[in-house]
């Protein structure tokens, strides 16, 4: 049946990649991905699968057995990110500042390729009273993320495994990345937000100085935090945005700093928020400056089930090829795939994206370059291991 799968995807390869150039000319942000929800339905309308919208956006598509001995999901995420493409290419970005920079168009249509391909073998499913259950999530990008809208409207109910694939562009096309155990992070959103007397520069005294104390907060919270958890836990506070003030002779009075928490450890993610507040009031207590900390618990690790990374393996090699499996190591990135397999076992391979021979490109950013073939080998490596 897997040959059969992959020969069905095989015909069907030129929609395929014109799905992936349509989901990535038009781009929707977290929670928006109406156009990217109305591509998928309107693919599967005419097939055996039981489409039904989620609201919003988002969809959820049943195939095979209506009452299996094992059920299998297949999960993608819809969204794109608030990032200007630059790439140059035909297909790029129509909208402004808006991007697929994390590679969820291929993850998307990789899982309607799958869908596709195991929908013209339905009577099969049925006869191995077996049934396959498409995820179309969005807001993966956001926190919290999609992944609750969807457990919350029954997706994971009658669920054995689940199954996902991230693009990887340090990964050669035709790799796949597996490791057993927690494969991402723990990630949590902090924002940290100072008030107090502002004035002229020329009067420091006379203020809170503000500015000083939000400089402390960003360089001296991480710095104490790294002191006062266990290292081994790879705990990382990192800021991407800073703002306060607009003009350079003016103290402000209010500013703020928003980053991301991430650490390997799940005990220690469970602890920290606390910890962090804690310290961030110490820092800012010499300047005479309120604080008001926003920390939202992100994702916790995807942690890969044994057994499941062991048929994604053999997935991989039997439609890739005996050398597509390579070691990878456990990321700080953050995937809300972890909320699924902390009630369903299951694994994340992470799918080589980058042209043999060609530039390694970094996630999030808008210069993100893959070899769309592939769309191709994530449609037939879920769909394999879907038939495992």
């Amino acid at each position: 049946m897997i040959a059969r799968a992959c020969a069905a995807i095989d015909t069907m390869e030129d929609t395929l990649l014109e799905h992936r150039r349509e989901v990535h000319r038009f781009p929707e942000v977290s929670w928006q991905e109406h156009r990217t929800t109305a591509l998928v339905m309107t693919a599967l309308s005419d097939t055996a699968a039981d489409v039904r919208a989620l609201p919003g956006s988002g969809a959820i598509a049943d195939l095979g057995a209506s009452d299996p001995s094992r059920r299998v999901a297949l999960r993608a995420d819809l969204d794109a990110l608030p990032v200007e493409e630059n790439t140059g290419l035909e297909w790029s970005s129509r909208h402004p500042g808006v991007a697929h920079a994390c590679g969820h168009d291929l993850h998307t249509v990789g899982v309607l390729g799958a869908g596709l391909a195991l929908a013209q073998m339905h009577d099969e499913l049925v006869e191995r009273d077996l049934a396959v259950r498409l995820l179309f999530q969005p807001a993966e990008e956001s926190m919290p993320g999609g992944a609750h809208a969807l457990i919350e409207a029954g997706a994971l109910e009658g669920v054995d495994q689940l199954y996902a694939v991230h693009s990887d562009p340090s990964l050669d096309l035709g790799q796949v990345g597996l490791k057993a155990g927690p494969i991402t992070a723990a990630s949590d959103a902090v924002r940290v937000t100072l008030s107090g007397r502002g004035g002229h520069t020329s009067r420091p005294h006379l203020t809170a100085d503000l500015t000083f104390a939000l400089g402390k907060v960003i360089t001296e919270v991480p710095a104490i935090l790294s002191r006062r958890l266990d290292p081994r836990s790879g705990t990382a506070l990192v800021w991407g945005s800073v703002r306060a003030g607009s003009a350079a002779n003016v103290i402000p009075a209010s500013g703020e700093c928003i980053g991301t928490l991430r650490m390997l450890d799940s005990h220690t993610w469970d602890t920290t928020g606390a910890l962090v507040e804690e310290i961030v009031h110490a820092v800012v207590r010499p300047y005479d400056v309120h604080a008001t900390v926003s920390h939202v618990r992100g994702v916790p690790p995807v942690n890969n089930d044994n057994v499941a990374t062991s048929l994604f393996a053999g997935a991989a090699r039997a439609v890739l090829g005996v050398d597509a499996v390579v070691p990878t190591q456990q990321s700080l990135g953050g995937e809300d795939l972890g909320w699924y397999l902390m009630q369903v076992p299951g694994a994340m391979a992470r799918l080589g994206t980058r042209i043999p021979g060609g530039t390694t490109y970094e996630l999030h950013q808008g210069d993100l370059i893959v070899d769309e073939r592939a769309v191709i080998h994530a449609a037939k490596l879920l769909a394999a291991v879907a038939l495992a």
